[in-house]
This record gives structure tokens, C-alpha cells and sequence, in this order.
């Protein structure tokens, strides 16, 4: 008998049901309920090639409700992915399988982005569909053409970031971007209606989407929404109805199908139901065989591909292979090591976030794939300058216009690095990180090269007051594994610490400038990066054996070299220690480590900051001279004075440890 869409939606359904049953683990609402759209999408419409995780020119998918993850990894199970046997089928939720709870980030395995979060994936669905029409414009149909597909649920749509992503795509007109909703009318706690009654129909077309609803269940009827909404010139949203837990009947249209547990006798009721009598993973040759063929279908697509980029000029073939792993311009650094010595030469002093944005259009003039943006905050931020706008007109455009919508930023950034191919920052306001913590964080989690751009770092704002100091923000990301956190203390630190960050291609970076204007402090040009060590010595101890040593980032590095001039006139031998990236100290030897620190002398740390982490470098008998509360409203130095962020407190803390 030949082998049915429905045969191989049930296949995919209960490969979750009993992955399920054997975890004692998981959320079954989501596979059951959402398998006819995904084997929809994976046997008719998605191109892609089991074979060849990496192709380029593939379609993505993102499976945004990523709780119900036994859905994704069956599909690549079944589709023939070589991380997911039936053996990693098994160990679902089991330590250190290719099947963990939520979808983690692997390229290798067909994972295109970490998802559980809600509304992360699909915020980062809409940073995809950026980087393709980019560098569909840089290259053409023939090598960048494809679609980008995320399961979206209701908790997705839920929250912020969900409404954030929504208008903003809608705004840019993403037209490869097709998003099916699994309208199952249910959350864990039950009824969507106890918690939303808007219309995300009329939600979506007022926000530009092109809008088709159909039944969840009839394979045809899924099929020619996607095939509509792949015409529309619009981003797409697929509403399909559906049911919850649909094929198991305890289950099935309610609320303990989100996250309830299975028994084997929901997975016996189960086959009853579905007409499935095949026994726990044993899914049938030709069920399997025809998976097996949707799995391949995009090889031939893939195959005609590298024929036209065999065919390429070699110097646009060897553009986008650069881009593709990677790989940056050869000399792109010759124009920061300028830009850096003309700072030392010319002794400017002026806001860090104006240098910050100067080193931007400097990179952008010699990075094609660079780009940047920030939420509504230009003329603060300061990072546009040369760059031209990108909208829904104009691809070619490398400064995006977020809006006030900073989570988007962090989570569609995610998604353009996913996708590869760009270099991408996002500049903001220090204390707008929280807004965007979790695409910050999943960053992390990812290793993705983020570069996060924070902008009036401290109490250093002073009339705004304390709503916008973040005087916890950046202990905050020091806290955060996997990601450099950098805070210059002048132009020259500046550029070391984004060369820093454009040349990691292995996790994130967060650069941290003041707004206040910031003095010229390295005095000699070198091709050295000096922050590249995390700390070294700003000014060494004179007059004999050193016995005090003071640490400081950004603007408080000046505070501490007035405090040593003090310490100096006093006879105390006093060095002082830039401390740009603690991550980076701490991963250097430890007779470095020992000669920064100087261990025996008196040691203070000044950071206009909460004083959290720099007992590291003081130890229990040091100074810490930070905030212990929120900041204040009133001019610079007056709240500087008040909190005693001063060198005079950090010649008091010094001396009262001699």
C-alpha cells in the first residue's frame, strides 16, 4: 500500500509520543499537535539536504516553541540527519545527548538557533530573513535565494519580543519570511482566552503580514497557504487551527497536553486512535523510505546551486566562501591601527561612545558585511554616521533602524549571525541591556560573535539620575559565561577593544563607553594590543619597590592615575592597572596575573559601578571604591562628590592599608 502524508505525520507523532513515554519527560503538546504542519513543510515546501546541514542556499527553520522539541528531533530523525539515530532518539533529556530538553544551536545537526526562551526564535527568524536579503543583493537568486519558516505558538506570540519581531519584519518588508502559527488555543495554564482576547489576524495585517488561515490537520490545505504566502510579496503568517495533543485521546484539546506527562497507556490509546500498530520506535521501512526521500529531495536543488557558484567570477566566488566561514578582509586591520595613532597624535578628548561610533564607520568602510543599528537612539548612540539606512528599499543599506524595540535588536542579531554571512553590532544604552538580556545571554550560550554596543556606562550621566545609571549593568554581564565584557578607558583602549571584538568569531562582546568626554591616557603609538591581556599597567610604581597598586576601567582610570599623582608627591610607590576585560586577565598565566596584581602592596579597585567581582583582584584586606545604591540626578562631578567616586577616596582607601 503506498505511503500517505498522514502515514508520515503519524510517524512523526508517535516517534514523539514514545520518546516521550520513556523520558517520563517533556511536553507532548506540540508534536502531536503541530506534526501535520511540519510534515507538511518538510515533505512539499522546505529546501533543504539532510546530507549537507551547512548549504548555504538552504531554507531555515526554527521551531520557536522549542519546549516541544521532540517535534524537530523526530523530523530530523526521519529525515536522515546523522546526529539523530534512534539511538539519540532514546536519550532525549539524557546528559550530554544531541537530544537535550530544549533545541540548542548546532549547525552540524540541522539546529539552527538555541530556542525555549518564547518569542526568541521567531525575533530571530526575522534577523535571518534580514541577512538573506542582504546578501541576496550582494550575490544574486542564483547563489542567495530561500525562505525562512519558524513554528510559532501562542506563548510566542505572547510575549514582547513577539509584538517587537512582528512589526518591525512587517515594516521591512520581508517577504521570504513565512511563519506558521499552531493555533491550538491553549497555554499551560489552559485557554488562551484567561489571558488574551485580540485578534493576532487583524494584529498581523495591520502590522504589513500577508495573513492565510487553514486547518491545521488537512495536509492539502497547509500546503497551498504556504504556497500563497510564498507569493506574497509581504512576511507571511500561516494560521493553522489546530488541536493540542491531537491522537491522544486523554489528552488531546487540553491543557495537560503542554507540558503533562505520557503513560504507556496514552501511547497504547494513542495507536488505537491514530491506526498506528507498530510497536515503540519502530517505525515501518516504507514510512521511513519515503521520510528518507523528503529528506534528499533538495540534493539535486543543492548539486544545480554549486554548479552556478562553481561558475561564479573567482573573486565573487571567493567573497562569498570568505563570508560563509567567516573569514574577514585581508588588512582590515590596517585602518583601526590609523585610526589609533592618529588618537595618540592628536590627544583628542572626547565622549567614548563618539570614538566608539567613528571606529564603527572606519570598519564599515573596510568590512562589506559589517552593519549595525540601534533602537531609536542615533543621535545618542552615535554609530550611524557613514552608514546608510537599510529598509525595505534598500538592501545595500548597512545601518538598521530598530525602533524602540531593543530585545529585537539583541534576538534579530542572533539571527543574522545564525544565518552567516554579516558581522553585525547593536548599540543601545547600558541599562536598556536588561531589556535585550536573554538574546544577550543566548548569544552566549551559542557562541555566536555578537557585538553588543553599550552606550552612558555609569553614574558618568549624571542629570538623567538614576533611572539610567546602570550602576549593575555591568558586574551583570561579567556574570554572564562565554562573553568578553569590555569597558575602555580612553580612544586608544577603544579601538584595541573593538579590534578585540571584530576578530573573535567564537562568542560574543560587549564594548561599554562612557558618554562623558573621556582624555587621551596612552601617550606612545604602538601596533600592540595592549587590552588584549585584560589588564596591564597604566603607570608603573616610581621611587623604589611599588606599594600600592590601583585598578580602573573606562572613565575611572583617570581618577586613578590623579590618585597615584597624589600617592607619587606622598612617597608612595603607587602603579595603576587598566583593567579593560577581566575575561581576558583571568585567562592569562598566572606570573602575569601575579605581576598585574601586585601581590604585597596595598590594593584599591575604582569603578563607577556596584563593587561586585573586584575582590578578585583586591583580596579581602583590599579597597573597594563603587556605588553600594542607585545613582543620583545632578551635574557630573556633583554626583561623582556624593558618592564618593573620587581620587581622594581612593588615596584614603590606600592609605588606611599602608
Amino acid at each position: 500500500m503506498d505511503v500517505t502524508i498522514k502515514d508520515m505525520a503519524n510517524a512523526v507523532r508517535m516517534l514523539a509520543v514514545d520518546t516521550l513515554v520513556l523520558s517520563q519527560d517533556g511536553h507532548p503538546g506540540t508534536p502531536t499537535g503541530a506534526a501535520d504542519i511540519a510534515t507538511t513543510l518538510f515533505t512539499r515546501h522546505l529546501k533543504y539536504d539532510s546530507k549537507d546541514p551547512h548549504w548555504p542556499d538552504r531554507d531555515r527553520f526554527v521551531q520557536s516553541n522549542g519546549h516541544g522539541s521532540t517535534l524537530i528531533y523526530s523530523l530530523l530523525h526521519l529525515t536522515g540527519y546523522e546526529a539523530f539515530p534512534i539511538e539519540q532518539i532514546k536519550k532525549f533529556r539524557v546528559l550530554d545527548s544531541n537530544t537535550p530538553g530544549h533545541p540548542e544551536y548546532e549547525p552540524d545537526h540541522g539546529i539552527e538557533v538555541t530556542t525555549g526562551p518564547l518569542g526568541q526564535g521567531i525575533a530571530n527568524t526575522v534577523g535571518m530573513a534580514v541577512a538573506e536579503r542582504i546578501l541576496n543583493d550582494m550575490f544574486g537568486d542564483d547563489i542567495v535565494d530561500h525562505y525562512t519558516y519558524a513554528l510559532v505558538g501562542d506563548g510566542c506570540l505572547m510575549e514582547g519580543v513577539g509584538h517587537e519581531a512582528i512589526s518591525l519584519a512587517g515594516h521591512l518588508k520581508l517577504g521570504k519570511l513565512i511563519w506558521l502559527y499552531d493555533d491550538n488555543g491553549m497555554t499551560d495554564d489552559g485557554r488562551t482566552d484567561l489571558a488574551i482576547s485580540e485578534d493576532y489576524s487583524a494584529r498581523f495585517a495591520c502590522a504589513g503580514w500577508h495573513v492565510v488561515a487553514c486547518d491545521g490537520h488537512d495536509h492539502d490545505a497547509i500546503s497551498a497557504a504556504i504556497t500563497e504566502a510564498k507569493a506574497d510579496p509581504r512576511p507571511s503568517m500561516v494560521r493553522c487551527k489546530t488541536f493540542i495533543g491531537f491522537g491522544v485521546p486523554r489528552i488531546q484539546n487540553d491543557r495537560a497536553a503542554h507540558g503533562g506527562k505520557l503513560s504507556p497507556d496514552d501511547a497504547a490509546q494513542a495507536r488505537e486512535q491514530l491506526g498506528w500498530p507498530h510497536e515503540p520506535f519502530a517505525t515501518p521501512d516504507d514510512i521511513v523510505a519515503e521520510w528518507r526521500k523528503a529528506g534528499h529531495k533538495g540534493a539535486a536543488a543543492r548539486q544545480a546551486w554549486q554548479n552556478r557558484l562553481d561558475k561564479m567570477a573567482p573573486a565573487k566566488r571567493a567573497e562569498f566562501d570568505r563570508l560563509m566561514n567567516r573569514r574577514l578582509p585581508e588588512g582590515w586591520e590596517t585602518s583601526l591601527l590609523k585610526f589609533k595613532k592618529a588618537r595618540v597624535e592628536d590627544q583628542l578628548e572626547q565622549a567614548g561612545i563618539r570614538t566608539s561610533g567613528q571606529i564603527a564607520s572606519t570598519l564599515s568602510q573596510v568590512i562589506p558585511e559589517f552593519l549595525g543599528g540601534a533602537p531609536d537612539l542615533e543621535a545618542a548612540t552615535q554609530h550611524k554616521q557613514v552608514m546608510e539606512a537599510f529598509t525595505a528599499e534598500n538592501p545595500r543599506g548597512r545601518y538598521i533602524h530598530y525602533g524602540i524595540r531593543e530585545h529585537v535588536m539583541g534576538s534579530m542579531i542572533n539571527g543574522m549571525l545564525s544565518h552567516g554571512g554579516l558581522v553585525p553590532f547593536g548599540a543601545t544604552f547600558l541599562v536598556f541591556s536588561d531589556y535585550m538580556r536573554h538574546a544577550i545571554r543566548l548569544s552566549a550560550m551559542m557562541s555566536l560573535p555578537a557585538i553588543w554596543v553599550f552606550s552612558h556606562d555609569s553614574i558618568g550621566i549624571g542629570t538623567n539620575g538614576p533611572t539610567h545609571q546602570p550602576v549593575e549593568c555591568i558586574p551583570s554581564l561579567r556574570a554572564i559565561p562565554n562573553m568578553w565584557t569590555m569597558r575602555p578607558c580612553d580612544p586608544v583602549e577603544a579601538v584595541e577593544c573593538w579590534q578585540l571584538a571584530v576578530a573573535n568569531r567564537d562568542h560574543p562582546s560587549a564594548i561599554i563607553n562612557s558618554r562623558q568626554p573621556l582624555p587621551t591616557l596612552r601617550q606612545e603609538y604602538s601596533e600592540e594590543n595592549r587590552c588584549a591581556k585584560g589588564a596591564y599597567i597604566m603607570a608603573d610604581g616610581e621611587g623604589g619597590r611599588r606599594r600600592a597598586t590601583i585598578f580602573a576601567t573606562g572613565s575611572e582610570v583617570s581618577l586613578a592615575l590623579q590618585a597615584r599623582e597624589t600617592l607619587q608627591s606622598r612617597g608612595i610607590s603607587t602603579a595603576v592597572i587598566s583593567v579593560p576585560c577581566w575575561e581576558l586577565f583571568w585567562k592569562q598565566d598566572k606570573d602575569y596575573r601575579d605581576m598585574i596584581i601586585g601581590r604585597g602592596s596595598a590594593r584599591v579597585s575604582v569603578e563607577a559601578a556596584t563593587k561586585l567581582g573586584w575582590e578578585r583582584f583586591v583580596g579581602e584586606d583590599g579597597g573597594i571604591v563603587g556605588m553600594e545604591s542607585f545613582g543620583a540626578s545632578g551635574a557630573v562631578e556633583a554626583v561623582y562628590e556624593k558618592f564618593g567616586i573620587t581620587a581622594a577616596q581612593v588615596v584614603r582607601e590606600v592609605e588606611a592599608r599602608l
